[in-house]
């Protein structure tokens, strides 16, 4: 019964490590996210913003009220699917993080922060970023290790097996 116990053991370990490796793997997928180009400009320059939560021929107006500028449409881009738009960031707009959200004509929403530089001024020194990286999940690392972790269950459970079958050579 031990035995048994032990050899279901890995295998249940690795299929808990996977679907835990798939979960920022589905957060990744989110289309709740707006994607702003540059995402840090400075005070006049054109801002493109694009979105996958509008669907394939989605349309939507954006709000980029928070840093002073008008709302702006979203009509079906080139890309994937992707509703696109444009807007100006206002000349008189502070330096700082702006939240720019979408509502898409098929109800749902999408956000994304744009970073607003004071004029001529580069950004120089560490980014003061938190805890993680700056990139978003990247599926074939996520795919990569849930390989991994597969590959060590599979191994672990023959080891087991061979020991309690005592063909050790």
């Amino acid at each position: 019964m031990r035995t048994t116990a032990r050899l279901l053991a890995g295998p249940a370990l690795a299929a808990a490590c996977v679907g835990a490796a798939a979960a920022p793997a589905a957060r990744a997928a989110d289309p709740g996210m707006l994607t702003l180009s540059p995402s840090s400009t400075t005070a006049g320059a054109s801002v493109s913003a694009s979105t996958t939560a509008c669907g394939k021929r989605g349309h939507g107006t954006g709000d980029a009220e928070s840093l002073g500028a008008d709302g702006f449409d979203l009509a079906p881009g080139a890309g994937e699917g992707a509703a696109v738009g444009r807007f100006t960031v206002p000349e008189d707009t502070e330096p700082g993080t702006y939240t720019v959200s979408v509502l898409c004509d098929n109800g749902k929403k999408a956000f994304g922060d744009l970073v607003v530089r004071a004029h001529g001024h580069e950004p120089s020194g560490h980014v003061k970023t938190g805890v993680g990286g700056s990139v978003g999940p990247d599926i074939t690392q996520i795919a990569a290790g849930a390989a991994v972790l597969a590959a060590a269950a599979v191994g672990g459970t023959w080891l087991l097996r061979r020991r309690a079958s005592g063909a050790q050579g």
